[in-house]
């Protein structure tokens, strides 16, 4: 009875310690699949055609595809995404309604602008380009908040309208202060249309690999085996050693 105490909460902590290992191999093989869903979706985006806007197809279904969008920028309802870095420096991405030819909008990352002297929807002014555009660019979907922190924009502010600076590109809120309906994803822009140093169009960064992730996924499991076989072993060496350490008063006697 002593024995089996003695080696309960051992036991129970190695089980625990396996399953704990277990579900962690079985979460990197889980990102292992998303890894890879991500890689065939993004490859065969990259090999279709330039899509024109506006068009009916479900362009959420259709990140990382070409874009091409003929129309007029409202630079009175652009807004930025603070927290932005290029080479190092702090700054902001402009987000600029383009005005199609159905009425319709859809915002247009037109790049990186520094963060000092712009603060305020007027010290953007001087970014304009007037007149009818084409943008050239990929689908990027709307973002609600940060993937670890989970951090979202705040809520607005008793007496406050709307948002000139926003943490993500969350279209749906964004949408309530535009006078006309957007199209629900946004446009990463990847070309200059201009000789002006800003906006300086960011083009999305992609790694097409699958990680690291079988290989802790691998890592996982060869620790819960360690455990789910090498204990077994421990334990009856352990128990032998005791044994031997018990008869031995005996041997001396004889």
């Amino acid at each position: 009875m002593k024995q089996v105490c003695k080696w309960l909460v051992p036991t129970l902590l190695v089980v625990a310690a396996v399953l704990v290992c277990i579900r962690l191999g079985i979460w990197q093989l889980d990102r292992l699949a998303q890894r890879r869903d991500f890689n065939s979706h993004y490859l065969s985006m990259n090999t279709m055609e330039p899509l024109e806007l506006p068009a009916l197809e479900n362009l959420e279904g259709m990140e990382h595809r070409q874009v091409i969008a003929e129309g007029v920028f409202d630079y009175d309802q652009q807004v930025a995404i603070r927290n932005q870095y290029h080479q190092g420096q702090h700054g902001y991405h402009l987000l600029t309604p383009l005005v199609l030819s159905d009425g319709s909008a859809v915002l247009v990352d037109r790049g990186w602008i520094p963060y000092e002297g712009n603060s305020t929807r007027s010290d953007w002014l001087k970014y304009n380009d007037d007149g009818k555009v084409k943008v050239n660019g990929v689908i990027r979907r709307s973002r609600e908040r940060a993937d670890i922190t989970g951090r979202s924009d705040p809520e607005l502010l008793p007496g406050q309208s709307e948002l000139p600076i926003w943490n993500f590109p969350n279209i749906t809120r964004i949408q309530l202060q535009m006078p006309y309906p957007l199209i629900h994803v946004y446009i990463q822009e990847t070309t200059t249309r201009n000789e002006e140093p800003y906006p300086i169009p960011i083009q999305p960064e992609v790694e097409i690999s699958e990680g690291p992730h079988l290989g802790y996924a691998l890592q996982w499991f060869t620790f819960a085996g360690i455990f789910l076989f090498g204990y077994p072993f421990y334990v009856k060496n352990q128990l032998a050693t005791a044994k031997k350490i018990t008869i031995s008063p005996k041997d001396d006697l004889r």
